[in-house]
């Protein structure tokens, strides 16, 4: 099955969506981007994910994150969809979300990203598209891909957090560590030395004393 690796870029494509026909590229501009793929309309926990992306929308906003969804029906059945997500929000059940949902009824998208569960089937023996994230930077390149099998749903908290993550170390020279979260401690990567280190990092750089005697575990603020 077609795959895409961290790094590449990100095939482009024309669809059809809830907002009409799009180009991918096009749509993200000069901005992130959050793909993200469910395996069918009308389905519970697509739903509930669906929800809470909406819920999320303004904060993804404000990391100037464009966020699009893809399911493998079509638009008037997105439209329908959109209603009841909304209800599930308890909102106003309007065909209106704050991002549009990518139509893909012949798979032929789900297929060309590798998208595909082989072991979730539709009543027509068809296999259903898995719930796959990637985040594409500005310059189209996928930055990060997590693949949920469609029987589990996705923490949107947790995506929005490597996001945060991503765009920290796209422009400062620093790794987070795990569970981190904005404003904790960062970590300093192994390729700085330590000269390198004290320059960048004028907060200051602690290091943790380990037993094998290696400084490889360095932390120091997180840059603004």
């Amino acid at each position: 099955m077609p795959g895409i690796l961290l790094g590449e870029t990100f095939p482009n494509f024309n669809a059809d969506t809830t907002i009409g026909k799009i180009n991918f590229h096009e749509f993200l501009g000069g901005e992130w981007g959050v793909l993200f793929s469910h395996p069918r309309d009308y389905t519970p926990v697509c739903t509930t994910e669906l929800g809470r992306a909406v819920k999320l929308a303004p904060e993804f906003k404000k990391r100037n994150v464009r966020l699009i969804a893809l399911s493998i029906d079509s638009v008037a059945d997105h439209l329908v969809w959109s209603k009841d997500i909304n209800s599930y929000n308890c909102e106003e059940p309007t065909e209106t979300l704050p991002f549009p949902i990518i139509a893909d009824p012949k798979r032929e998208l789900a297929i060309k990203l590798g998208m595909l569960d082989p072991d979730e089937k539709d009543n027509e023996g068809m296999p259903v598209t898995a719930r796959c994230v990637f985040v594409i930077g500005p310059d189209k390149k996928m930055k990060l891909s997590i693949l949920y099998p469609a029987t589990t749903g996705r923490n949107f908290d947790e995506i929005l957090r490597v996001v945060d993550s991503l765009q920290l170390t796209a422009h400062h020279s620093v790794a987070t560590p795990v569970d981190w979260k904005p404003g904790d401690r960062v970590m300093v990567p192994p390729n700085l030395s330590e000269a390198e280190a004290r320059k960048l990092f004028p907060s200051g750089v602690f290091t943790k004393d380990l037993p094998s005697g290696k400084k490889y575990l360095r932390y120091t603020e997180q840059p603004n």
